[in-house]
């Protein structure tokens, strides 16, 4: 896999890799960024969910779980002093439909952390992830 990161200005980057779509990457005013896009570090917890959502909803979906609402609450602890890495991240899963079973849920959870999800697996080297998950009634 290869990855393009090019400087617009300041804390401005643009970044693409194989997929071709560009995302903008920036930092705060105070700090030469134009705060026009999400802080890199920030992109890290969006590829985590984005990951393991799609694994999850892949699995479920062969399960045949009627599930039409998925999100995905991400909260990290970043230390305090430089480098301030993330030292806890914790994700909350909250899922909607009709007649979820409970333990497919769990299992196409946990396929995703143990097994699926290259995020997961390389973060877990270095931070605890841990999560939880919430099954919740069809909204009307």
């Amino acid at each position: 896999m290869k990855a393009e990161v090019v400087q617009v200005r300041g804390l401005t980057f643009v970044g693409k890799a194989a997929s071709g779509h560009w995302i903008p990457m920036d930092g705060p005013a105070d700090f030469q960024g134009s705060d026009a896009g999400v802080r890199p570090k920030e992109l890290i917890l969006i590829g985590l969910a984005g990951c393991s959502g799609s694994d999850i909803s892949s699995i479920l979906f062969k399960m045949r779980e009627n599930v039409s609402r998925f999100e995905i609450d991400i909260n990290a602890e970043v230390a305090k002093e430089h480098p301030k890495v993330f030292t806890a991240i914790h994700l909350n899963y909250k899922i909607w439909g009709e007649n979820l079973k409970q333990a497919n849920i769990e299992k196409a959870i946990n396929l995703s952390h143990e097994r699926y999800c290259s995020v997961s697996a390389m973060l877990r080297k270095s931070v605890n992830i841990t999560y939880a998950y919430k099954i919740n009634p069809v909204d009307d």
